[in-house]
This record gives C-alpha cells, sequence and structure tokens, in this order.
C-alpha cells in the first residue's frame, strides 16, 4: 500500500469514528430530551438542563441541532420510523386466514400507548398551534406518517374483502381515535375498559371508513361487538 494510499484509508477511519460518535451524542440529547421533557413540560425545558440530562456541554447540543423545536421533531421522526417499522413486522406476522380482529389486535399491540411521550406530544402540539411555521411543519409530518401508515391499513382491510373510497378521512378518523383514546387509557392505566373500547372504536371507524369490496356482501354491523355478535350467533 502506497504512502498516500494509507493515508486516505487513515482519513477515511477517522471520519466513521467522528460519524460514529456524532450519531451517539445525538441519540444521546434525544433520549434526555423526552425524559426532561416529560418531567417538566416543554415548555419549562431548557438547553442547558437536556445537557445536562445527557452530560453534554452546550456546544454538543447545537453542533446538532439549533433549538428545541428541531429537536422535537428530530424525536418524533425518529419515533414515527420506529412505529412504522414495529407496525410493518406485526401486520406481516399476521397470518393469512386471520379475521380482522387479530389484525387489529397486533396493529394496536405495535402502537403501543406510552404516558411520558403522550405527554410530551400533547404540550409540544398546543406549542405549534401559537407558531404558525411550526404548525405547518407539524402538519406536513403528520401527513407524512399517514401516508406511510394508509398503505399498510388498506392493504389489511383488503384481506378482509374491503376497500376505502376516502383514504385521507379514514387517515385523519384513526389519528382522532388514537389521541383520544390514548388519553382515556393513560387516564385510567388500571382499567382495562378503556383499552377495550379503544379496540372496538377503531374497528368501528375502520368499518365505517371501508366498504365491502366487488362481489362482497356488507358484514354485520355488529362486528365490533363481542356480546352482539354473540347473541345473533344464539339466535
Amino acid at each position: 500500500m502506497s504512502g498516500a494510499t494509507a493515508r486516505a484509508a487513515a482519513r477515511g477511519t477517522a471520519a466513521g469514528r467522528t460519524t460514529a460518535r456524532r450519531a451517539r451524542t445525538r441519540q444521546r440529547l434525544l433520549d434526555a430530551a423526552l425524559q426532561v421533557f416529560a418531567e417538566e413540560g416543554f415548555g419549562r425545558s431548557t438547553v442547558e438542563q437536556v445537557c445536562e440530562r445527557a452530560g453534554y456541554t452546550r456546544g454538543a447540543f447545537y453542533s446538532n441541532f439549533t433549538s428545541l423545536d428541531e429537536l422535537f421533531l428530530a424525536m418524533w421522526e425518529e419515533r414515527s420510523v420506529r412505529m412504522l417499522n414495529a407496525l410493518r413486522a406485526a401486520l406481516a406476522a399476521v397470518p393469512a386466514d386471520a379475521g380482522p380482529e387479530e389484525t387489529l389486535r397486533a396493529a394496536l399491540t405495535a402502537i403501543p400507548v406510552e404516558d411520558a411521550w403522550f405527554r410530551v406530544t400533547a404540550e409540544f402540539t398546543a406549542h405549534a398551534l401559537r407558531n404558525p411555521s411550526l404548525r405547518h411543519v407539524m402538519v406536513a409530518r403528520e401527513r407524512a406518517i399517514q401516508e406511510t401508515v394508509l398503505p399498510l391499513v388498506t392493504a389489511a382491510l383488503r384481506r378482509d374483502g374491503r376497500v376505502v373510497p376516502d383514504e385521507a378521512a379514514l387517515g385523519q378518523a384513526l389519528v382522532a381515535v388514537h389521541d383520544g383514546t390514548s388519553a382515556q387509557v393513560l387516564l385510567e392505566p388500571g382499567n382495562e375498559e378503556p383499552r377495550r373500547r379503544r379496540e372496538a372504536l377503531f374497528r368501528h371507524v375502520l368499518d365505517s371508513y371501508s366498504a365491502p369490496g366487488p362481489g362482497r356482501r356488507a358484514a354485520p354491523t355488529d362486528r365490533a361487538d363481542p356480546a352482539a355478535r354473540a347473541a345473533r350467533t344464539e339466535r
């Protein structure tokens, strides 16, 4: 190996170490920020608190993020990617002959309701509502997430013989159900009833925003209600 080649290889190795170190720093800042935001509230959190929790200086923070807003958006993007990967894996593992209830449970298991994350996102949403430019960024990112999730949802519905006439409307309805029922589940952590109602409400929304495909008859309207289904069977 020539001297020039060796020096180039050494520079490449050093650059790789720098990139890996920077990635670790960024991840530690993101992890620390979630803890600080959840404990202190987004509006009361400071760069100094995040740095202290992560064990870094302000210089390390500003070499990765320009503001706490940018940090939160990076955190949101990271968690969205993780959630989407988990959702894909969960739906791919569902047997081809599984019923809609089994598919729905697999999807909901892949999208857990987390206390800390819910508190942080609720506060940041209120913060964004007071900042028009930030509001537009959040709308665009949420729309991008819906556009990624909806093909997975519509594919699962197709396996159940259903089609979705208005995918955008379904996406908005699913977000509304997720946000609203998450609050109910978290307010009563020891009560399983809000979780059961959450699942039933998701099923009703999926049925309401989809229709039987060509050659399929309409399904009974009580498919998400186990009690009604059992009563019909007894008759």
